[in-house]
C-alpha cells in the first residue's frame, strides 16, 4: 500500500497557480525525491502534505486515510526544515524529546526514546550540548533525530542539505542514504540539486512549473528523459539541443517537428588525422574554450552556426584553437516533439 498519495493537487497564491494538478504516490519505505528548479512548487507541495497549507483542489491521503481537511497537528508526519529549526536554549536531548513531551509523554520516557534515536543517527555523544555548540552536520543529525523520534508515517525533508558546504553536504547525503536503508522509513525529500536527487532517491519526480514532468528511477530519469525539460535539467553540462538537419547528427532522422537532444558525454571527439575518427559519420568542429574540472574537461565546439559542448576525460581534451572530429551514435540521441517537448520514439 502507498504510504502517501497526492491526488490532483492544485494550489496557488493571488490568482497564480503554483501547483497544477499534481499526482504523486510514495510507497511504504520508499525515499522519493522531488527535484526541480526554484519556483517549481516543491516547498508548497511539502507544506500541503504537512498540513501547513490547504490545496485549492485535490486530496492528500496518508496511510490510506484522507487527511486533506486535517490540520497539521493531527497528521502523523514529521518535517526536517532547511534551517533545522532547533530550539537554541535546549540541549540536544531536550530538542529531540520536545515533541514527545508536548504530546503528553513523561519526561523520562521521552528522553529514553530520544537517546535511542540519537544513537541511531550518530549524535548520541552530543546529547548535553546546545545547538550553538554544534556544526552544521551535527545540527542536521539532531533535526533528523527529532523527526524520527515521533515514529511518523511519512518524513518530509525540505532541502535539508542546502545550508552545508560541499564536503559536508556529500558526507551528510551519504549518511542520510545509509540511515534510510537501516530504518526503512517513508521519506519525501525535495531539492533543486540533481546530484543529491540521483544519489538519494529510490525514485525521482521532476517538478516543473507546478507539474510533475516525469517519475522514475534515477537511471530512467537519466537515460530516458520523458520531456525536453527533464533532459536539459538533469545533467552537467546541460544537454545540447539541435535541429534535425544539424550536420552533427547522423542521417535517417525525421526531418521536421522535432528537436534532438545530445548529452555532452555522447559527443565523441578525435584529433584531426587519426584514422579511427576520420569516417563518413564525423564532422570537423572548431575547438573553443576548454574548461578543465578535475578528471573531466568541458569542451566548447562550433560547427558552422551551431555551438555545442562535449564532456571528455581531461587527459584526452583537445586544445583551444584546434579542430577535432565529432561523431554521435544514433543510440545516444534523444528526440523530442518540437511543440510539446515530449519524448518521441523514432526508431
Amino acid at each position: 500500500m502507498s504510504a502517501l498519495v497526492l491526488d490532483d493537487i492544485q494550489a496557488g497564491y493571488d490568482g497564480a497557480d503554483v501547483l497544477r494538478g499534481c499526482d504523486l504516490s510514495v510507497a511504504e519505505g520508499e525515499l522519493l525525491v522531488v527535484l526541480g528548479p526554484s519556483g517549481a512548487g516543491k516547498s508548497t507541495l511539502l507544506r500541503i502534505v504537512a498540513g501547513l497549507e490547504r490545496p485549492r483542489r485535490g486530496r492528500v491521503i496518508i496511510g490510506g486515510t484522507d487527511v486533506t481537511d486535517r490540520r497539521a497537528g493531527r497528521r502523523n508526519v514529521s518535517m526536517v526544515f532547511q534551517n533545522y529549526a532547533l530550539f537554541p536554549h535546549l540541549t540536544v536531548v531536550e530538542n529531540i524529546a520536545f515533541g514527545l513531551q508536548v504530546r503528553g509523554m513523561r519526561r523520562g520516557e521521552a528522553h529514553d526514546r530520544a537517546r535511542r534515536v540519537a544513537e541511531l543517527v550518530g549524535c548520541g555523544d552530543l546529547l548535553g550540548r546546545r545547538p550553538s555548540q554544534l556544526s552544521g552536520g551535527e545540527r542536521q543529525r539532531v533535526a533528523l533525530a527529532r523527526a524520527m523520534v515521533r515514529e511518523p508515517d511519512v518524513f518530509l525533508l525540505d532541502e535539508p542539505l542546502s545550508n552545508l558546504d560541499a564536503e559536508l553536504r556529500a558526507q551528510t547525503r551519504d549518511e542520510l542514504k545509509a540511515l534510510h536503508t537501516r530504518v526503512g522509513a517513508t521519506m519525501l525529500h525535495v531539492t533543486h540539486d540533481q546530484v543529491e536527487a540521483l544519489i538519494l532517491g529510490n525514485r525521482v519526480a521532476v517538478l516543473h512549473a507546478g507539474r510533475v514532468e516525469q517519475i522514475g528511477s534515477p537511471e530512467e530519469i537519466w537515460r530516458r528523459p520523458a520531456t525536453q525539460f527533464v533532459g536539459c535539467f538533469v545533467g552537467t553540462p546541460r544537454m545540447n539541443l539541435l535541429p534535425p538537419d544539424s550536420p552533427l547528427l547522423p542521417a535517417g532522422l525525421p526531418v521536421s517537428g522535432i528537436t534532438i537532444g545530445v548529452r555532452p558525454e555522447a559527443l565523441r571527439l578525435g584529433a584531426v588525422g587519426t584514422e579511427d575518427t576520420e569516417d563518413t559519420d564525423g564532422v570537423l568542429a572548431d575547438v573553443g574554450q576548454v574548461d578543465v574540472i578535475g578528471a573531466d574537461a568541458h569542451v566548447h565546439l562550433r560547427v558552422g552556426e551551431e555551438s555545442v559542448r562535449a564532456r571528455v576525460p581531461a587527459d584526452a581534451r583537445p586544445s583551444t584553437g584546434k579542430r577535432a572530429w565529432v561523431t554521435v551514435r544514433p543510440a545516444d540521441l534523444h528526440v523530442f516533439d518540437a511543440g510539446t517537448g515530449r519524448r518521441v520514439e523514432w526508431r
